[in-house]
């Protein structure tokens, strides 16, 4: 098994890219959410990405719903800015999906309201609206990672 990071609807392609990376270097699996805000080939997400395209598992799904039947036992853990508890209160396991919103607007109001309990957000001061979209999802992913013991890495 692995940990998943999705991106839903994500709009900045060099953003992407450095995600890609950090799956790369993980053994994360990456999922993406469309509408994408670039195209796949876009020359910002492959430089992000340097050559390890290879090394990154991905899928791509036409809508979040889709992602949920796909993979219908998953536990989805939902970064936000908006919740209540921070990351590091929640127990990952192996196979845990976090989940990352367009870098704009976030998650949809709506499937935060629904996940309420596992919601996290980072801390931070007031005097930034949010962290990066990578930066954000690199925290959390090493995180979990963390608390697993860092499975296949050395």
């Amino acid at each position: 098994m692995a940990l998943h990071i999705v991106l839903v609807e994500p709009e900045i392609p060099a953003n992407t890219g450095n995600i890609a990376r950090t799956c790369a270097a993980t053994g994360t699996h990456l999922h993406l959410v469309r509408p994408l805000g670039f195209r796949t080939d876009d020359a910002a997400l492959k430089r992000a990405g340097l050559d390890y395209w290879y090394a990154v598992h991905i899928e791509y799904h036409d809508s979040f719903a889709d992602l949920q039947a796909a993979y219908p036992g998953g536990r989805y853990f939902y970064a936000t800015t908006k919740a209540d508890k921070y990351y590091h209160n929640f127990e990952f396991r192996d196979g845990d999906f976090l989940v990352f919103g367009k870098e704009t607007k976030g998650l949809p109001p709506e499937l935060i309201a629904a996940n309420r309990d596992t919601a996290m957000k980072m801390p931070m001061t007031d005097k930034v609206r949010s962290l990066n979209l990578s930066n954000s999802a690199a925290i959390v992913v090493y995180e979990a990672l963390r608390q697993l013991n860092f499975p296949g890495m050395n």
